[in-house]
């Protein structure tokens, strides 16, 4: 699923212009895979599967995978619905350096739900 994130966040131009000071790599765990997503001026630019040894990043952002299934879902449950809900319930980590993520939390929040699936 977070292979398509390159895709769907690049096309999206409004999403991209919101985040166009941020570079940096964050590392995304869905259970136990781990995906480092590097963005460059808010475009994705790769979204690498791990396993990584000692991998750079500049922020963490973890769940189960049936967490990041629920929040994904076209309409997510009250507590699976955002971020920091996630973390509320705590069922999200976060680790790192997370000024770059609480600066443009919104731009974040909008680049996790562009994997939510669209009710057709």
């Amino acid at each position: 699923m977070i292979e398509r994130l390159k895709e769907l966040v690049n096309q999206n131009e409004r999403l991209v212009q919101k985040g166009n000071r941020i570079d940096e790599v964050l590392l995304v765990g869905i259970g136990n895979e781990t995906y480092r997503v590097t963005i460059r001026r808010g475009a994705i630019d790769s979204v690498e599967k791990g396993p990584f040894v000692m991998p750079s990043y500049t922020f963490g952002i973890f769940a189960p995978k049936e967490e990041w299934e629920l929040f994904w879902s076209p309409t997510p449950p009250p507590g699976s619905h955002d971020l920091f809900a996630l973390l509320k319930r705590r069922k999200l980590r976060l680790e790192g350096d997370l000024h770059c993520f609480m600066v443009n939390l919104f731009y974040f929040k909008e680049v996790f739900a562009s994997l939510r699936e669209r009710e057709v």
